[in-house]
């Protein structure tokens, strides 16, 4: 299971994770992320409560990435160890920004 938190302000979403993002959620968050992510500047993802990510969250990750580089920045705060191991395994924490 996978709860989503956003709130908008401005031209700034964040989004926090609880749970899982997996094969199951995923398409929870790529739904989300597809209206919220028109007219954006910027994107930051609060994984402080995210237990386990897949390569399926992963996707969704990156697409979400591919589209803020062309119309702002997106950033990864709060990442644990479990999180963080796939990150690096992955070679995504190259290619996000995590704070």
């Amino acid at each position: 299971m996978l709860n989503i938190q956003k709130t908008i302000e401005n031209e700034t979403a964040n989004v926090a994770l609880e749970g899982r993002l997996d094969t199951v959620t995923a398409p929870d968050l790529e739904k989300t992320l597809k209206e919220i992510l028109p007219g954006l500047k910027s994107l930051v993802f609060d994984f402080e409560k995210l237990d386990y990510i897949s390569s399926a969250g992963l996707r969704v990750l990156l697409s979400a990435q591919k589209a803020m580089n062309a119309q702002g920045g997106m950033q990864v705060k709060n990442v644990n160890e479990t999180v963080m191991e796939i990150f690096e395994v992955t070679g995504f924490s190259d290619i996000l920004t995590i704070i």
